[in-house]
């Protein structure tokens, strides 16, 4: 369903953003049986958003985006180290969109019943910070846990919230810089060595960390909300080798 059609606080592109999953279990054995919530341009099929750097109104500054160009040989970004594949969900979502098939839940009732008892994952592709607070504020109202992550903590638009997402975290400096506002942070590192020792805890639903659980189960990575120590993660996916 659609929880929010309008201008992105990035940029003040048009974007929407639609709510998916069942409650049945999910394919996506990290996350497991969470609500997703893709982040899109309205009027724009998402690889060409991201090739041609248009994608900033849905994801920022983020430096996982890679590196826009005009190459008619490649369909995606240069050096792009995001983990979503976005020629399946957020491309088939956005056609599916483009038809009219998503029905609009909308008010706070409406959108807050979605999210009751359930897990919600903020983000699956594109920065909740693009979003106007009050959107999650009823999606989360009722649900049971939830995961996020942003890169807009330093945009004075955004809605930026440290209390319900990790600060994405690029280099050791700006985690330091966000343990230092009592900040959260979940960082990409390039092997285990590089964890900092009472700072930070591999991810639990990693392949370093054995799968010892998935997200919805987890739980983690909500923000400030949570006293616990910050997240890492090994680089993984297609873009691993350009991290």
């Amino acid at each position: 369903m659609i929880i929010f059609e309008g201008p992105s606080l990035l940029d003040g592109q048009p974007i929407v953003v639609v709510v998916t999953g069942h409650k049945t279990s999910s394919n996506n054995p990290k996350t497991g049986d969470m609500l997703q919530t893709w982040i899109l341009l309205k009027g724009m099929d998402p690889r060409v958003a991201n090739k041609s750097g248009v994608d900033y109104g849905i994801c920022g500054g983020c430096k996982h985006r890679g590196i826009a160009h005009d190459d008619p040989d490649k369909a995606l970004a240069k050096e792009r180290t995001c983990y979503v594949k976005i020629y399946q969900a957020p491309l088939n979502i956005w056609k599916t969109y483009q038809k009219g098939k998503y029905a609009h839940a909308k008010g706070h009732d409406a959108i807050a019943a979605l999210g009751e008892s359930r897990k919600v994952r903020l983000g699956s592709y594109g920065d909740p910070a693009a979003v106007p607070a009050y959107v999650w504020e009823s999606l989360l109202s009722k649900a049971s846990g939830h995961t996020g992550y942003s890169h807009q903590q330093n945009i004075s638009t955004s809605s930026f919230d440290e209390s319900i997402v990790m600060v994405s975290a690029d280099t050791l400096q700006e985690a330091e810089q966000a343990w230092a506002k009592k900040q959260r942070t979940f960082r990409v590192i390039k092997d285990l060595n590089e964890l900092v020792k009472g700072k930070e805890i591999v991810c639990p639903a990693s392949k370093e960390a054995n799968y010892r659980t998935s997200c919805d189960n987890c739980g983690l990575c909500a923000g400030s909300m949570i006293a616990a120590k910050s997240i890492a993660i090994v680089a993984h996916g297609n873009g691993a080798k350009y991290a």
